[in-house]
């Protein structure tokens, strides 16, 4: 569990689980926490309920969403079944004990809190979601909740890197046509017409954009480190028949937490 200071809060506890220390055999070795793999079903209930103890919940109070790459948030009140969960990109709540969270394996993980208000939240951000605002639609969310955006700190997870993450005209067209000011998050790749893009500075910048000045990168890469990150481009590249999925979640300490 990789643990960022900006987050390390009275009464907060959080974590962005790597691969290592699960039951998973083969391509989903060992702490796969994704429900959408088709990792045997007991192996991923067995690496979650041990990622929610390492965060001081029950396992049915860690709780992720059915992620497709949105701006939509939701707010967790309760604990949802697995086979029940509902769509959305990003999670936030103020009832302690519920670790809300979010799967990833190359997009970019951000959790939030506001120690004062004692408001959390986790958000998915692969390109399609922070370009269409999941980041800012995350922190109106938690305002609403009675977090005040001067407060709230972020941290962003592993997740894919600039030297790893090539793209092609069409999504360079896209973010020049919604937003003018990201050409400064695209270098030149050796292939013609194509890109290196650095999503997590970008999210970082729309962060910023959202009034948000502590934020804390990791600086991790999934695709570049394959012994402790799942990576579902390098998956890809490999033609491998699956990917496994990384859990990042945060929790309020209280009711349901250890």
């Amino acid at each position: 569990m990789i643990e960022a200071f900006a987050l390390s809060l009275p009464g907060i506890r959080h974590g962005f689980f790597s691969r290592a220390g699960g039951v998973s055999p083969g391509l989903y070795a060992s702490l796969n926490g994704g429900l959408g793999s088709r990792d045997d079903a007991a192996n991923i209930a067995e690496n979650r309920a041990r990622m929610a103890a390492a965060l001081g919940v029950a396992p049915h109070c860690l709780l992720t969403a059915y992620q497709s790459h949105s701006p939509d948030v939701l707010v967790a009140e309760k604990p949802w079944q697995p086979d029940a969960r509902p769509r959305a990109d990003a999670i936030v709540t103020r009832t302690p004990g519920l670790a809300v969270g979010v799967t990833s394996a190359d997009c970019g993980p951000i959790l939030l809190a506001d120690a004062e208000a004692r408001v959390i939240a986790a958000a998915h951000a692969g390109w399609r979601g922070a370009l269409t605002g999941v980041a800012e639609a995350t922190v109106a969310a938690m305002e609403r909740l009675g977090a005040e955006r001067g407060r709230l700190r972020a941290a962003l997870g592993p997740m894919i890197r600039q030297d790893h993450y090539e793209v092609g005209p069409d999504l360079m067209a896209r973010f020049a046509a919604k937003d003018k000011a990201s050409g400064r998050f695209f270098r030149p790749a050796a292939r013609e017409g194509h890109a290196m893009f650095d999503l997590p500075g970008y999210i970082a910048e729309r962060l910023r954009r959202a009034g948000i000045s502590r934020i804390e990168d990791l600086g991790l890469c999934t695709y570049a480190n394959a012994g402790r990150f799942f990576s579902y481009r390098r998956s890809t590249h490999r033609a491998e028949a699956d990917y496994g999925r990384h859990v990042n979640a945060i929790v309020l300490q209280g009711a349901g937490s250890e």
